[in-house]
């Protein structure tokens, strides 16, 4: 690149990989509008716009819509060192992910023509990975920090020893506290018979995880449910405002005698 003029439209895309009619839609958007030039006023894409369509593609190849990587790049608090630094965990996150079920699948095709003998638990092992993966990736950091790295650890080392029945109780207990949870929200009744049975059934499913359950634990999840908006969020689909109800459902569940 002539550092003094920057990249062509053209030049830009064939850097970056990308095409050409890509850039000028980030440029209409206001995405990635390159300066024009002093000498004779056409746009060239300097430094800050390489770095710029850098976090643009990384941001893309993690799922995020172009208006909410622009919201993000043009935030006051945006940090790029502190950006690529989440860039890289959640790569690497991505790539354990791969890793496991790439080393599932070979097992499959070993076991298929009879050079390996092949568990139950073992075809579903990359799979559960997963799950342990996106956990920590969400949640991670705020669980850690709650309730230690032990904890969390030992939970992470149940899930990933699950057998596939194990494993098919927990999602079956998952939808069941969902539904009941639901259809309680719509009567309105925290203290409900059909509330305090999605409490339950909560509780239940948290024991798939965890082997320390208490009240107290179960008081203090209730509890971020309301406080981390991600939480909320999730609750808000199953009925916007539940997590406050289901909050107060957990309290009277776990204060009972």
């Amino acid at each position: 690149m002539n550092k003094q003029k920057g990249y062509t439209v053209n030049e830009m895309a064939k850097l970056a990989g990308v095409s050409a009619r890509t850039l000028r839609h980030y440029d209409q958007i206001g995405l990635l509008r390159p300066p024009r030039g002093s000498d004779n006023g056409y746009r060239r894409y300097g430094v800050p716009e390489v770095d710029r369509l850098q976090q643009v593609m990384f941001y893309r190849e993690l799922g995020l819509a172009l208006k909410d990587i622009g919201a993000i790049l043009d935030s006051e608090g945006f940090d790029q060192k502190q950006a690529l630094a989440g860039h890289l965990e959640l790569l690497k996150a991505r790539r354990n992910q791969l890793d496991a079920l790439i080393g599932t699948v070979e097992k499959t095709i070993a076991a298929t023509d009879g050079r390996y003998r092949m568990t139950d638990e073992q075809k579903f092992a990359g799979f559960r990975q997963r799950l342990i993966d996106d956990n920590e990736r969400s949640y991670g950091k705020e669980i850690r920090q709650k309730y230690g790295d032990e904890a969390v650890n030992r939970s992470n080392a149940r899930v990933a020893g699950m057998s596939k029945e194990q494993y098919d109780r927990a999602q079956a207990l998952a939808s069941g506290y969902q539904e009941a949870l639901r259809q309680a929200f719509e009567n309105g009744d925290p203290g409900s018979e059909l509330a305090q049975q999605a409490c339950d059934l909560h509780r239940q499913w948290l024991q798939c995880y965890c082997d320390d359950y208490c009240r107290e634990y179960h008081l203090g999840l209730a509890q971020m449910y309301v406080d981390d908006q991600r939480f909320s969020a999730y609750y808000d689909e199953i009925a916007p405002g539940c997590a406050p109800f289901f909050q107060q459902a957990i309290r009277v569940y776990c204060t009972a005698d």
